[in-house]
């Protein structure tokens, strides 16, 4: 056996031992595990997935063994995946410290910074939100207005964040702030942490069409962030900034793998029944659902071939814009889908029939793919100048 092999029969062992039933099949909003220090689960064995994931270093695979990561190769890290994606393994641990905060502090943390935070953000210990959007300043991030004051071994901040998802539920805060406001637009902004517990900082839920949702408001007054907590060169946060956002366009843009819920072919045959044939009795529908599921398949191994070329050094920098865009899209369809399949059942808006209204709320809340993390009218512009360089983009 190859190397490569004997991973493979080593990690499929490991996960039939340790991947609990109760975390295999379609998964929900109640399934998913965030951590922290408040961490709620469904079930103890979703409590023990994540422990289990964590202290192997599998919830963050590819980071170094040093920092809690698994220290594995970009070749086992897709093993390790095609395996939990075949025995359908709920993830073990969502979070923005994997997907946004671990990367920029990887690249641009202290040697302290990545011994204090990443470990715990591995062992799902500790959770995070980001500071980022402000009420002025949307998608015109650089127009942020959020300061921090210089008081010697410490600032103090003052202003206000919006659309800062689960703040009300996470620990700490990866956020901007303009340290110098005297430097040009871009400039002057630095990238600190702080904990939310902090003095001076409180929250606000704002809801949805969905009727539910896990956006914020957070607010800002006189908030103490320690110096030791600056990430990168002091008014050079906009480097940190558009190093994260990739990532967290990039994670948006895996909302267009299918994977989470029960599929739409499922859901549709149990709707509307099955043909002699055993097909799904309804051929327009059923053509459109292949057609999402073979564009998603293309897109998981484009997903899959941009995380190639980024461990290689080879990846455009805007090409996390085009798959942030394409995989909002994909999401959108497939609830779209799931819409149309469920029928009138689907526009219930609570009861037990309906799932309290889970098809109707899941497909409202799609519609805000496309403007987190970056409208796509503003990727369409960034893949238009620096992925296709089109004249006048």
């Amino acid at each position: 056996m190859t190397d490569l092999e004997t991973f493979r029969a080593e990690t499929r062992a490991w996960l039939e031992a340790n991947c609990p039933p109760e975390v295999r099949g379609p998964a929900n909003d109640e399934d998913a595990i965030w951590g922290g220090r408040n961490a709620t689960f469904r079930t103890p064995a979703h409590k023990l997935w994540m422990e289990r994931m964590g202290a192997k270093g599998w919830t963050a695979p590819e980071w170094p063994t040093e920092y809690g990561g698994g220290g594995l190769s970009r070749e086992e890290a897709k093993v390790l995946a095609s395996e939990l994606r075949r025995i359908k393994a709920q993830p073990a641990l969502n979070s923005f410290g994997v997907w946004m905060l671990g990367p920029a502090l990887l690249q641009f943390g202290t040697e302290a910074q990545k011994q204090r935070f990443l470990p715990e953000i591995v062992r799902g210990e500790i959770r995070w939100c980001q500071g980022y959007s402000e009420p002025g300043a949307g998608s015109d991030l650089a127009g942020l207005q959020t300061r921090a004051e210089d008081r010697g071994d410490h600032w103090i901040v003052n202003g206000q964040k919006v659309w800062t998802s689960y703040a009300d539920k996470a620990d700490w805060i990866f956020c901007l702030v303009r340290t110098d406001p005297d430097a040009p637009k871009h400039l002057g902004i630095s990238f600190v942490l702080f904990d939310m517990a902090t003095p001076g900082v409180s929250t606000r839920p704002i809801t949805l069409i969905s009727g539910k949702s896990p956006f914020c408001e957070t607010f800002f007054d006189d908030v103490r962030v320690e110096k030791e907590n600056l990430v990168g060169p002091l008014n050079r946060g906009w480097d940190v900034a558009k190093h994260l956002l990739a990532h967290e366009r990039t994670m948006i843009g895996a909302m267009g793998e299918i994977g989470a819920g029960r599929p739409a072919g499922q859901v549709a045959l149990d709707a509307i029944g099955a043909d002699a044939g055993g097909r799904l009795d309804e051929p327009m529908l059923r053509a459109r659902i292949a057609e999402l599921e073979i564009d998603a398949a293309a897109f998981r191994l484009a997903m899959e071939r941009v995380g190639d070329q980024v461990k290689a050094g080879q990846a455009h920098p805007a090409i996390a814009s085009m798959l942030k865009y394409y995989g909002s899209e994909l999401n959108k369809r497939r609830h779209e889908l799931l819409m149309a399949a469920g029928g009138s059942d689907a526009l219930e808006w609570e009861g037990e029939r309906s799932r309290d209204g889970a098809a109707a709320r899941g497909w409202l809340r799609t519609k805000a793919n496309s403007i987190e993390g970056g409208t796509s009218e503003i990727q369409l512009n960034i893949i238009a100048k620096h992925l296709l360089q089109l004249p006048g983009a």
